[in-house]
C-alpha cells in the first residue's frame, strides 16, 4: 500500500502529533509523516519528531505577516511533498489563501464538541455553561475559525466538581484515540 504523505504542524509539546505519529507506523495505516513543522523553534514537539526519526523545520512568526509566514510553511509542505496537513495543537489563525491551497486536504482537531465552544477556553466555557458533556472535534480546516465540516466527535462526561484542567485531561486522551483514527478515515476515503 502506498501511503499519503502529511505534514504536522505543531506549536508545543506535541502530544496529538506523537499519537498521530504512533498510528502511521501501522501497516494498514493509510499515511506516513513525512514533516513536523513549528511555528516556535522551542517547541517541545520537535524533539519528539526527531526522536521518532521524522525531519523537522522550525520558523518563527514573529515579525513577519501572516501571509508572509504561510507562504514559507507552505513551501517546507510542498518541499516535503506533502498531500494532506495535519494541525495539532498549532496555535496560529491560518491565512485565507494557506487555506485554499489546502483545501479539502488539512484537519485539525479542536477540544469541543463543534460547533459549540470555537476558539479557546473550550473546557471552562462548557463548565460553566453547565453542559453534561464535553468532548474533541476531528474536522476540516477552513477560512472560518473552527468551522470546517466535522469528521468525527468523542464525547467525555462532565462529572460533578470537574476543573477545566481535569476535563482536558480526559478529553486529551479521547483526542489521542480519535485523531489518528478519523484522519485515517478520512485518507482512505479520499486517497
Amino acid at each position: 500500500m502506498t501511503k499519503a504523505p502529511l505534514a504536522i504542524l505543531i506549536s508545543g509539546r506535541g502530544s496529538n502529533m506523537a499519537a498521530l505519529i504512533d498510528a502511521a507506523r501501522s501497516d494498514d495505516c493509510p499515511y506516513e509523516v513525512v514533516l513536523v513543522a513549528s511555528n516556535k523553534p522551542e517547541a517541545a514537539g520537535l524533539a519528539t519528531a526527531r526522536a521518532a526519526g521524522i525531519t523537522t523545520f522550525a520558523h518563527s512568526h514573529k515579525g513577519l505577516s501572516r501571509e508572509d509566514f504561510d507562504a514559507i510553511i507552505d513551501a517546507e509542505l510542498r518541499r516535503a511533498g506533502a498531500r494532506y496537513v495535519a494541525l495539532a495543537g498549532y496555535m496560529r489563525i491560518l491565512s485565507p489563501g494557506f487555506v485554499a491551497g489546502w483545501a479539502g486536504h488539512m484537519v485539525n482537531i479542536h477540544p469541543s464538541l463543534l460547533p459549540l465552544y470555537k476558539g479557546l477556553d473550550t473546557h471552562g466555557r462548557a463548565i460553566a455553561a453547565g453542559d453534561a458533556e464535553g468532548g474533541c472535534s476531528v474536522h476540516l480546516v477552513t477560512a472560518e475559525l473552527d468551522d470546517g465540516e466535522v469528521i468525527a466527535q468523542a464525547r467525555v462526561p462532565i462529572l460533578p466538581g470537574d476543573t477545566a484542567e481535569s476535563l482536558a485531561d480526559r478529553v486529551l486522551t479521547e483526542e489521542h484515540r480519535l485523531y489518528p483514527e478519523a484522519l485515517a478515515s478520512y485518507i482512505r476515503r479520499h486517497g
